[in-house]
């Protein structure tokens, strides 16, 4: 049976659950939401994701949100992604902070600047935000200095999880050359076989609006 991922392509925490299924090797296959259209916001939406947020997979009897239970998930299944056994707590760790310190601002951020009108725009919270993400792209460039993965010497959620906004072309105050570890990092998971740019990954990207 092929997993439903409900999703979009702007969505980074999409991406997350989207890319692991992708790496993972797992039948599966994107089903669009329209956020922009205001789908997530309809009852029929709700009856299947009380959050009203995306991504939405199911598998059968399963049906999960969240990006990083999508990623346990895919772990639990497939025996992938989830690290040495000791590393369980770090990877763990890692998406945790991802969630509270990195993607859910990058997230905001992201749309400020890039998906309301421009006279719309806060320009002392986007400010505000531009420097609490610098002060997390920091500690991630940091921690990845001298180790090719967050956690342990293979692919994990942790990475998964703290890729998932990175690789998108609208600005939100972030610029690879400024973080070499983060950098190579990101081309270091680039380059896996499999990998798939979210725009090419899932449906809906800005050129799709216009």
């Amino acid at each position: 049976m092929t997993i439903k991922l409900h999703c979009f392509g702007e969505s980074g925490h999409s991406y997350k659950a989207a890319l692991a299924l992708e790496l993972s090797g797992l039948d599966w296959e994107p089903v669009f939401v329209d956020f922009f259209g205001g789908v997530h916001r309809s009852s029929e939406y709700r009856d299947m994701n009380v959050m009203a947020e995306a991504p939405v997979m199911i598998d059968g009897d399963t049906r999960l949100s969240q990006s990083g239970v999508i990623q346990q998930y895919v772990t639990d299944k497939t025996g992938k992604f989830g690290g040495a056994a000791e590393d369980k707590y770090e990877v763990l760790r890692w998406v945790l902070w991802d969630n509270h310190k990195l993607s859910s601002q990058i997230g905001m951020t992201r749309f400020l600047i890039n998906f309301i009108p421009e006279d719309k725009r806060p320009v002392d919270v986007i400010g505000f935000m531009k420097g609490r993400l610098k002060a997390a792209f920091k500690t991630l460039d940091h921690h990845l200095e001298g180790r090719d993965w967050i956690v342990g010497d293979g692919l994990t959620n942790a990475d998964l999880t703290c890729c998932g906004y990175l690789y998108y072309p609208e600005p939100f105050g972030f610029e690879r050359a400024g973080y070499p570890n983060i950098d190579a990092w990101l081309t270091r998971i680039s380059a896996l076989p499999g990998w798939k740019h979210p725009y090419d990954l899932m449906p809906g990207n800005p050129s799709d609006r216009v």
